[in-house]
C-alpha cells in the first residue's frame, strides 16, 4: 500500500484549505475549552463540575473541522473528476480507501494531540481562577482519569475523522456528505433532550456518536453515565466501522 499512501499523502498536501482545518482544530478546540473554564464558577466545595470535560469541551467544535477535512479527502475528488485518474492510476479500489483512512487518521491524532495538549494547559492556568482550587476538593493533577479523557478525546477526533471519510466515500458530494456527517455528530445528540421517555432519552444517548463518545472525557460521577468511558468510544467506532464499509462498498461497485 505504500505507493497509495505516497500519492494520497501528495495530493493532500495540496488540497485547498488542509492546514487551515487542521489549524482550526486546535483552534477551535483550545478557544472554546478556554472559554468554557473562564466562564464555570466553582464558589464552593464539590460545586458539581468536572474540570477535565470544561476544559476538553471544545472538541464538540473542533471535531466539526476534523469531519470536513476527512469528507474533503474524497468527495473532492469526485467534485473535480480527479477519482476517475486516482483508480486509473491505482485500480486497488480498497486499497486507496485504506490509504485515505490512514492519512486521516494520523492527521486527526497530530491535531487532536495538539488541541487536547493546548485545551489542558489552557484549564490548568484558567481554572483555578474560576475556583476550582484545593479548598474546593480540586487539584488538576494529571492523574489516571484525566489521562484517560484527554487520550480518549484524541481518539474520539480520529473517529470522528473516519467517519466523516466512510460517509464521504458513501454520499461523494461534499455539501450532503460534510451535512450527512455533521448530522449524525450534533442532530443525534440532540434527539435525547427532544423527548420526555427517560427510557428513550438513555436509549438515544447511547447510540449517538458525539453523546456516547465524549463519555470518556468524564472523570467526575461515572455511575450517573449511560454507559462508561471506554464503552462510550465504542459507539462513534462502530459508526466509524459502518460508514467506512458503506464507502468501501459504493467505492468498489460503482463508477468514478
Amino acid at each position: 500500500m505504500r505507493r497509495e499512501l505516497h500519492a494520497e499523502w501528495t495530493k493532500l498536501r495540496t488540497l485547498p484549505g488542509t492546514g487551515w482545518l487542521l489549524a482550526s482544530v486546535v483552534a477551535l478546540t483550545v478557544g472554546l475549552g478556554a472559554a468554557a473554564d473562564a466562564l464555570a464558577g466553582c464558589p464552593w466545595r464539590g460545586c458539581g463540575h468536572d474540570p477535565a470535560r470544561l476544559a476538553l469541551g471544545g472538541v464538540q467544535l473542533g471535531q466539526a473541522a476534523i469531519a470536513m477535512l476527512a469528507v474533503l479527502i474524497i468527495s473532492g475528488e469526485y467534485g473535480t473528476g480527479l477519482i476517475r485518474a486516482t483508480l486509473t492510476a491505482m485500480p486497488r479500489r480498497i486499497a486507496v480507501l485504506a490509504a485515505k483512512a490512514t492519512l486521516v487518521t494520523g492527521l486527526a491524532l497530530a491535531s487532536g494531540s495538539l488541541a487536547v495538549l493546548g485545551a489542558l494547559l489552557a484549564g490548568r492556568l484558567i481554572l483555578p481562577g474560576s475556583g476550582f482550587t484545593a479548598e474546593h476538593g480540586y487539584t488538576l493533577a494529571a492523574d489516571g482519569p484525566t489521562l484517560r479523557a484527554a487520550l480518549g478525546s484524541v481518539l474520539y477526533l480520529a473517529l470522528v475523522g473516519l467517519l466523516g471519510l466512510g460517509v464521504g466515500a458513501a454520499v461523494r458530494d461534499s455539501a450532503a456528505a460534510i451535512g450527512v456527517t455533521l448530522g449524525l455528530l450534533y442532530g443525534t445528540a440532540a434527539l435525547p433532550y427532544l423527548v420526555g421517555d427517560p427510557d428513550w432519552q438513555r436509549l438515544l444517548w447511547r447510540i449517538s456518536p458525539m453523546n456516547a463518545g465524549l463519555a470518556v472525557q468524564a472523570t467526575r460521577d461515572l455511575a450517573q453515565l449511560p454507559l462508561g468511558p471506554w464503552q462510550g468510544l465504542g459507539v462513534p467506532a462502530a459508526w466509524a466501522a459502518a460508514a467506512l464499509a458503506a464507502g468501501a462498498v459504493a467505492l468498489t461497485r460503482r463508477d468514478a
